[in-house]
């Protein structure tokens, strides 16, 4: 008989929100050990492990729903240095034949990780991505609000008295929704009266939701900017898109192996469809889908506006791709350069307060400084500021200025 000293452990946990059912399984027989219950407190986590620990050294835990439910714990066990594996939930089948409780549940997760077929490394949600994803969640939220008062606001004005009508009929959004906000109480008909009201209402909603979104954006941008400022130096990457490839992968990079993986985390990259003669792929309709979003934003920018990006498209509509095949090689390909930025980004990568530096240093004016790189001084001093980051540019604004102190040195001695 394996003494406990001897015996390794895999462990299964089906999480909820307020207990957490675990089942543990010999690694080497895969024979059942125990099962459990724990609370969902600090406490209870701390029991879990040790009670896992005490059928033999841990050597596994397949942990499920590691990005809501189990986040707690998947924490817990990380800062205990114990793997964890994130385990998907038991497919239809098996839980025809199986059946559905907890402890069913737990064991199958523990099943999945012995038998390989879970062996993703979860997210570790403990740094700033973290933090980005938490504040973009809740501007998203601001944002369907926003709209949704909006398209409140239009419905009430269709459907308003004629004085109100006539009030905000000939002036932009802008100046009704200002209006609306100096809306008098007081009016001696109750329809009209409660109209204004409801006008004045949506109006300073729609004002507070503007205000509150421009303060996410800021904060997203700032946090964005400190955990990866090559990704957000990128053409087309902005605040919300960084956060959504941030968020995807996470704060523990690593844990994807390579460019690929992120683009199939991405849902970007194509999937064999083949059977047969018959030898095609199709479009992947998995991943991440707001991480799929921010890729489609960038490819969509870039088509517009980037020159390497336009001449491109011209070149593949002229070999008989469409709009959409195009769309979804450059997909593909941003898919990549982000993958760089986020894993491996450049050492040389230059700063807003080095270029500021160097130009304070060298005595020049910033209109000096865009009309020798092609841009314009608001542009650089956003990028000087930290307000605004673009690599291309500011390797551009930094090799001039390198080159301009250069020619001084010989003046100079």
């Amino acid at each position: 008989m394996m003494t406990p000293q001897d015996r390794q452990v895999t462990g299964g946990v089906d999480t909820h929100g307020d207990v957490h059912v675990a089942a543990a399984l010999d690694s080497l027989s895969c024979r059942q050990l125990g099962t459990g219950s724990f609370p969902t407190t600090t406490q209870g986590y701390a029991h879990l492990l040790g009670w896992l620990r005490s059928f033999g050294e841990v050597d596994r835990v397949g942990v499920e729903s590691t990005g809501s439910y189990g986040a707690g714990l998947t924490r817990f066990l990380h800062a205990q240095g114990v793997e964890v594996i994130e385990v998907d939930r038991p497919d239809r089948k098996a839980r025809r034949f199986e059946g559905k409780s907890d402890p069913v549940d737990a064991e199958a997760a523990a099943r999945a990780v012995l038998s390989g077929r879970a062996a993703s490394v979860p997210k570790s949600r403990d740094g700033l991505v973290e933090a980005v994803r938490a504040l973009e969640v809740v501007h998203h939220g601001a944002m369907k609000d926003r709209t949704r008062a909006i398209n409140q606001f239009k419905a009430q004005l269709v459907s308003a008295p004629e004085p109100v009508r006539d009030s905000l009929r000939r002036v932009s959004f802008a100046d009704q929704l200002a209006r609306a906000r100096r809306f008098p109480d007081g009016h001696g008909d109750a329809v009209e009266r409660e109209v204004r009201w409801a006008l004045k209402e949506l109006a300073r909603r729609i004002g507070f939701l503007d205000e509150q979104a421009a303060r996410l954006e800021a904060r997203i941008g700032g946090l964005a900017a400190q955990v990866s400022p090559a990704l957000m130096g990128l053409f087309a990457v902005g605040p919300h898109v960084a956060a959504g490839l941030l968020a995807a992968a996470g704060d523990n990079p690593g844990r994807m192996r390579s460019e690929a993986a992120f683009a199939k985390l991405c849902g970007a990259c194509p999937i064999p469809a083949s059977s047969g003669k018959t030898t095609r792929h199709r479009l992947n309709r998995g991943g991440d889908r707001r991480a799929n979003n921010a890729l489609f934003t960038i490819v969509l920018v870039r088509m517009r506006h980037h020159p390497a990006t336009r001449a491109y498209v011209a070149r593949r509509s002229a070999e008989g791709k469409s709009r959409k095949e195009i769309m979804r090689c450059l997909k593909r390909f941003v898919a990549r350069e982000v993958f760089q930025a986020i894993t491996r980004p450049p050492e040389d990568l230059p700063t807003g307060a080095e270029l500021r530096q160097v130009r304070l240093g060298l005595g020049l004016s910033l209109r000096a400084v865009c009309n020798a790189i092609g841009t314009t001084p608001s542009r650089l001093s956003a990028i000087e500021r930290g307000r605004a980051h673009d690599t291309r540019l500011a390797h551009r604004a930094r090799t001039w200025l390198i080159e301009q102190a250069d020619n001084d040195q010989p003046a100079a001695a």
